[in-house]
C-alpha cells in the first residue's frame, strides 16, 4: 500500500473514532434529558428537574468536545482526499452541509437556551428546548448517517462528463434502502451508550449513599430504556442491517462470518480465528446451519462465500472485520444478560440494594463505547477495498499531493491535540460527577 495512503487513512481512523466517542452520548443522552424533563412535568417533583440540569452539564462538555473533534474530519476531504472530494462532492456535500446547519444552529441554539435559559424563559420552554436539542441531534445524526449510506450503497445519482458523480435526487438520497435501518441502528446504539453511562452514574452514588433519590432514578431510566434499546438493536435493526448487507455487500457477509467457501445450511461461527492464508477458521466452534437461518430464514439456503468473488475484492484486512464484528456482537449479547438481569432485579425491587449488580452496572459504561466502536470499524472495513462501493476504490480516492511526512506530521499533531482533549474531558465530567447534583438543584444554571 502506498505509504501516504496508508498514512491518510490512520489519520482519518483516528479521528472519526475519537471523535465519535462524543456524539454517540449526545445522541442517547438528549433522548434521557427529554425523558427526564418529561417525568418533572408529570409528577412535579424537583428531583427530576434537578436531574435533567445534572446531566445537561455533562451533555453540554460532551458537545463542545464532539464540535472540536469533529470540525478536522470536514477539512480532511479536501485536504487528504481530494480526489474523492472531487468525484462524490456534489452528492455527499448536500447532506454534510445539511448536518452542519443542524449542529451548529438548531442544536447549539436550543442547547443554550435549555442550560441558561430555565428562570428567564420558564418550565415549558425549558422542556421544549431539551425537546429540540433531542430532535436536533437526532436530525444531525441522520445526515450523517445519509452520507455513509451513500458511500456503501450509492443510489440517486449520475457519472457527468467530467467524471463525477452528480445528484439527481435529493429525496432519493435521503430515502436510500440502505439508510432507514443502518439510522435505528446506530441510534440504538447511541441509547444504549447513554443508557449505561446514566445507570453507571446512578451506581456509583448508591453504592457511595450519596444523592439516592436522583441515583435511583438514574439507574431505573437507565435500565428500562436500555434493555428497550438493545433489545431492538438485536431485533429488528441489527437483523434488518444484516439483511441488507447480505443483499447488497456479499463479501463483506462472508468475511464478517469468516466464510472462505460458498456453503449450504452455512454454520455461524461463535468462537474462531480466520486464517487467511489456508481460507479457513482455526479452532472453530460453530452452530450447524444457523447463519443460513439468519440471512435467508431457511436452514438450507446457501450463503455465498469469498470464493464466489474476485480476491480484489475482498474486504482487505479480513481478520479486523471478523474480529470487529464478533466484539460487536459479543458485547451485544453481554448486554441484553446484564440489562435483563437488573430489569428483573429493579421489577423485584431489589436492584437499589443487590451491591454486586450496582458494581455491575458502575463498571460496564466503557463497553458500549467499545461496541459502537467495533460496529463502526465492522462498516468501514466491510466497505474497502472501495470509497464509494462499487464507484471509487480508497486507493484512488487520496490526495496524490500530500505526501506521506506531512500527513504523519499532521497524524502526530492530532495524537498529542486529542490525549489533551481526552484527558480534559474526563476531568471535566468527573469534576461534575464528584461535585454532585446539589451543584444542580437550586434553580440550575440562569
Amino acid at each position: 500500500m502506498n505509504d501516504a495512503l496508508l498514512i491518510d487513512r490512520l489519520q482519518f481512523t483516528l479521528t472519526v473514532t475519537f471523535h465519535y466517542i462524543f456524539p454517540q452520548l449526545t445522541m442517547g443522552l438528549s433522548l434521557l434529558i427529554v425523558i427526564l424533563m418529561a417525568c418533572a412535568r408529570r409528577t412535579g417533583n424537583p428531583m427530576y428537574a434537578a436531574s435533567a440540569r445534572f446531566w445537561g452539564k455533562i451533555f453540554a462538555i460532551n458537545f463542545a468536545v464532539g464540535v472540536v473533534t469533529g470540525i478536522p474530519m470536514e477539512f480532511q476531504f479536501g485536504t487528504n482526499w481530494s480526489v474523492f472530494s472531487k468525484f462524490a462532492g456534489g452528492v455527499i456535500g448536500q447532506t454534510l452541509a445539511m448536518e452542519g446547519v443542524f449542529a451548529f444552529f438548531l442544536e447549539s441554539s436550543f442547547l443554550g437556551m435549555f442550560l441558561y435559559g430555565e428562570k428567564r424563559f420558564g418550565p415549558k420552554i425549558h422542556f421544549y428546548s431539551a425537546l429540540l436539542v433531542f430532535i436536533g441531534s437526532w436530525i444531525s445524526g441522520f445526515f450523517i448517517v445519509a452520507t455513509d449510506a451513500w458511500m456503501q450503497h450509492p443510489v440517486a445519482y449520475s457519472i457527468g462528463s467530467d467524471g463525477a458523480a452528480h445528484l439527481t435526487s435529493f429525496w432519493g438520497l435521503l430515502t436510500n434502502s440502505w439508510v432507514f435501518w443502518q439510522y435505528f441502528h446506530t441510534m440504538a446504539g447511541a441509547i444504549i451508550t447513554a443508557s449505561f453511562v446514566m445507570a453507571s452514574v446512578g451506581a456509583y452514588y448508591l453504592l457511595l449513599k450519596r444523592y439516592s433519590d436522583h441515583a435511583k432514578a438514574f439507574l431505573r431510566i437507565g435500565v428500562i430504556t436500555g434493555l428497550i434499546a438493545v433489545l431492538f438493536q438485536v431485533f429488528p435493526s441489527g437483523d434488518k442491517q444484516g439483511g441488507m448487507i447480505a443483499q447488497y455487500q456479499p463479501a463483506t457477509l462472508a468475511a464478517m462470518e469468516g466464510l472462505f467457501r460458498t456453503e449450504h445450511s452455512a454454520p455461524v461461527v461463535i468462537i474462531g480465528q480466520p486464517n487467511t492464508e489456508t481460507q479457513t477458521i482455526d479452532n472453530p466452534i460453530v452452530v450447524p446451519s444457523v447463519l443460513s437461518f439468519l440471512t435467508y430464514r431457511s436452514w438450507t439456503a446457501v450463503v455465498r462465500g469469498l470464493d464466489e468473488f474476485p480476491s480484489a475484492d475482498w474486504p482487505q484486512n479480513i481478520p479486523l472485520l471478523y474480529y470487529s464484528y464478533h466484539i460487536m456482537v459479543g458485547l451485544g449479547t453481554i448486554f441484553v444478560a446484564i440489562l435483563m438481569i437488573a430489569a428483573f432485579l429493579l421489577w423485584r425491587r431489589k436492584l437499589y440494594p443487590a451491591r454486586w449488580m450496582l458494581w455491575i452496572l458502575m463498571l460496564s459504561f466503557p463497553f458500549p463505547y467499545i461496541a459502537n466502536t467495533a460496529g463502526w470499524t465492522t462498516a468501514e472495513l466491510g466497505r474497502q477495498p472501495w470509497l464509494c462501493y462499487g464507484l471509487m476504490r480508497t486507493s484512488a480516492g487520496f490526495s496524490p499531493v500530500v505526501s506521506a511526512g506531512s500527513g504523519m506530521f499532521t497524524l502526530l499533531g492530532f495524537l498529542g491535540l486529542y490525549l489533551v482533549l481526552g484527558a480534559l474531558f474526563i476531568l471535566l465530567v468527573l469534576r461534575t460527577i464528584n461535585r454532585g447534583v446539589d451543584a444542580a438543584q437550586e434553580g440550575g444554571m440562569h
